[in-house]
Protein backbone atom coordinates (compact mmCIF):
# COMPACT_ATOMS: atom_id res chain seq x y z
CA UNK A 1 0.00 0.00 0.00
CA UNK A 2 1.03 3.71 -1.04
CA UNK A 3 2.55 6.14 1.59
CA UNK A 4 -0.19 8.83 2.33
CA UNK A 5 -0.15 11.97 1.16
CA UNK A 6 1.38 13.60 4.23
CA UNK A 7 3.78 11.44 4.26
CA UNK A 8 4.69 11.52 0.72
CA UNK A 9 4.27 15.47 1.10
CA UNK A 10 6.63 15.41 4.25
CA UNK A 11 9.36 13.44 2.42
CA UNK A 12 9.70 15.70 -0.50
CA UNK A 13 9.66 18.80 1.73
CA UNK A 14 12.93 17.59 1.89
CA UNK A 15 14.14 18.08 -1.55
CA UNK A 16 15.15 22.12 -2.63
CA UNK A 17 13.71 22.86 -5.55
CA UNK A 18 13.47 26.38 -7.37
CA UNK A 19 10.54 28.53 -7.50
CA UNK A 20 8.65 30.20 -11.23
CA UNK A 21 6.00 31.62 -12.24
CA UNK A 22 3.75 29.73 -14.98
CA UNK A 23 2.00 31.79 -16.91
CA UNK A 24 -0.77 30.59 -19.26
CA UNK A 25 -2.50 31.59 -22.53
CA UNK A 26 -5.27 30.11 -24.17
CA UNK A 27 -7.34 31.94 -26.59
CA UNK A 28 -8.13 35.71 -24.70
CA UNK A 29 -7.45 34.36 -21.36
CA UNK A 30 -3.97 34.71 -19.36
CA UNK A 31 -3.21 33.22 -16.03
CA UNK A 32 -0.20 32.54 -14.14
CA UNK A 33 0.37 30.71 -10.62
CA UNK A 34 3.37 30.16 -8.56
CA UNK A 35 5.05 26.44 -9.60
CA UNK A 36 7.88 24.63 -8.04
CA UNK A 37 6.94 21.53 -9.98
CA UNK A 38 8.98 22.15 -12.67
CA UNK A 39 12.19 20.44 -14.70
CA UNK A 40 14.07 20.62 -18.01
CA UNK A 41 13.84 17.29 -20.12
CA UNK A 42 15.97 17.72 -23.17
CA UNK A 43 18.25 20.29 -24.75
CA UNK A 44 17.55 18.77 -27.80
CA UNK A 45 14.65 19.44 -28.66
CA UNK A 46 14.84 21.95 -26.15
CA UNK A 47 12.08 20.49 -23.57
CA UNK A 48 10.83 21.17 -20.05
CA UNK A 49 8.09 20.26 -18.10
CA UNK A 50 5.19 21.43 -15.41
CA UNK A 51 2.97 20.15 -13.40
CA UNK A 52 -0.27 21.26 -12.90
CA UNK A 53 -2.67 20.20 -10.52
CA UNK A 54 -6.20 19.24 -12.18
CA UNK A 55 -8.14 21.52 -9.86
CA UNK A 56 -5.98 24.97 -10.55
CA UNK A 57 -7.71 26.82 -13.78
CA UNK A 58 -4.33 26.20 -15.02
CA UNK A 59 -4.94 23.26 -15.76
CA UNK A 60 -8.73 24.12 -17.54
CA UNK A 61 -6.48 26.80 -19.82
CA UNK A 62 -4.15 24.70 -20.57
CA UNK A 63 -6.21 21.38 -22.23
CA UNK A 64 -7.30 24.26 -24.49
CA UNK A 65 -6.60 24.08 -28.35
CA UNK A 66 -3.77 26.15 -28.81
CA UNK A 67 -2.34 26.68 -25.36
CA UNK A 68 1.12 27.86 -24.72
CA UNK A 69 3.23 28.46 -21.53
CA UNK A 70 5.79 30.28 -20.23
CA UNK A 71 7.70 29.99 -17.02
CA UNK A 72 9.76 32.74 -15.34
CA UNK A 73 12.85 31.57 -13.34
CA UNK A 74 12.67 33.95 -9.94
CA UNK A 75 15.15 35.17 -8.06
CA UNK A 76 15.38 35.22 -4.66
CA UNK A 77 14.11 39.01 -4.00
CA UNK A 78 10.92 37.62 -5.66
CA UNK A 79 9.35 36.41 -2.43
CA UNK A 80 6.31 38.78 -2.57
CA UNK A 81 5.76 37.76 -6.42
CA UNK A 82 5.82 34.24 -5.35
CA UNK A 83 3.17 34.49 -2.71
CA UNK A 84 1.47 36.97 -4.89
CA UNK A 85 0.51 34.25 -8.06
CA UNK A 86 0.61 31.54 -5.37
CA UNK A 87 -2.70 33.25 -3.32
CA UNK A 88 -3.94 36.69 -4.89
CA UNK A 89 -7.04 36.39 -6.67
CA UNK A 90 -6.59 35.96 -10.21
CA UNK A 91 -7.05 39.75 -11.42
CA UNK A 92 -4.96 41.21 -9.26
CA UNK A 93 -2.08 38.82 -9.97
CA UNK A 94 -0.30 40.36 -12.73
CA UNK A 95 -0.35 44.33 -11.01
CA UNK A 96 3.21 43.63 -9.45
CA UNK A 97 6.27 43.25 -11.56
CA UNK A 98 6.94 44.20 -14.98
CA UNK A 99 5.31 41.67 -17.78
CA UNK A 100 5.98 41.54 -21.20
CA UNK A 101 4.63 39.11 -23.90
CA UNK A 102 6.59 36.48 -25.07
CA UNK A 103 6.92 35.12 -28.82
CA UNK A 104 3.57 33.06 -27.95
CA UNK A 105 1.99 35.80 -26.30
CA UNK A 106 2.22 33.81 -22.76
CA UNK A 107 3.63 36.86 -20.29
CA UNK A 108 6.75 36.66 -18.77
CA UNK A 109 8.47 38.33 -16.40
CA UNK A 110 11.04 41.02 -17.61
CA UNK A 111 13.39 41.17 -14.67
CA UNK A 112 12.90 36.98 -13.98
CA UNK A 113 16.75 35.55 -13.69
CA UNK A 114 15.43 34.04 -17.07
CA UNK A 115 12.35 33.03 -18.72
CA UNK A 116 11.08 29.83 -20.74
CA UNK A 117 8.60 30.32 -23.97
CA UNK A 118 6.93 27.40 -24.40
CA UNK A 119 4.52 25.77 -26.96
CA UNK A 120 2.63 22.42 -25.46
CA UNK A 121 4.92 19.55 -26.77
CA UNK A 122 2.75 16.76 -25.26
CA UNK A 123 0.99 15.44 -22.01
CA UNK A 124 0.60 13.37 -19.32
CA UNK A 125 -2.28 12.20 -16.73
CA UNK A 126 -0.17 11.42 -13.93
CA UNK A 127 -2.49 11.22 -10.52
CA UNK A 128 -3.77 14.58 -9.64
CA UNK A 129 -1.77 16.06 -11.80
CA UNK A 130 -1.04 16.38 -15.97
CA UNK A 131 2.26 17.05 -16.71
CA UNK A 132 2.45 19.45 -19.56
CA UNK A 133 6.03 19.15 -22.11
CA UNK A 134 6.71 22.28 -23.30
CA UNK A 135 8.65 22.92 -26.47
CA UNK A 136 10.60 26.25 -25.41
CA UNK A 137 9.70 28.76 -28.42
CA UNK A 138 11.90 31.42 -27.09
CA UNK A 139 14.16 32.56 -23.77
CA UNK A 140 16.00 35.12 -22.34
CA UNK A 141 18.39 35.35 -19.79
CA UNK A 142 18.99 38.43 -17.51
CA UNK A 143 22.50 39.33 -17.07
CA UNK A 144 22.17 39.20 -13.01
CA UNK A 145 24.20 37.41 -10.46
CA UNK A 146 21.21 36.77 -8.33
CA UNK A 147 20.60 33.84 -6.51
CA UNK A 148 17.45 31.86 -7.28
CA UNK A 149 14.69 31.83 -4.95
CA UNK A 150 14.61 27.78 -3.49
CA UNK A 151 11.38 26.18 -1.89
CA UNK A 152 12.62 23.76 0.70
CA UNK A 153 11.16 22.57 4.39
CA UNK A 154 8.17 23.69 3.64
CA UNK A 155 9.33 27.46 2.97
CA UNK A 156 11.18 30.53 1.25
CA UNK A 157 15.36 29.90 1.69
CA UNK A 158 18.10 31.73 0.53
CA UNK A 159 21.15 30.73 -0.64
CA UNK A 160 24.49 32.46 0.21
CA UNK A 161 26.52 32.50 -2.79
CA UNK A 162 30.63 32.45 -2.40
CA UNK A 163 33.27 34.92 -4.14
CA UNK A 164 34.80 33.22 -6.69
CA UNK A 165 33.44 29.49 -6.30
CA UNK A 166 32.34 26.96 -9.16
Amino acid sequence: MPVSSEEFRDALSRFPAGVTIVTVKAGDSVHGLTVSAFASISPDPPLVAVMVDHRHRAFELLETEGATFAASILSQDQVELSNRFAWVKDEDRFALGEWCEAVTGAPVLAEALAWLDCTIFDRLVAGSHTIYIGLVEATAVRGSESAPLVYWNRGYRRLQLQEGAD
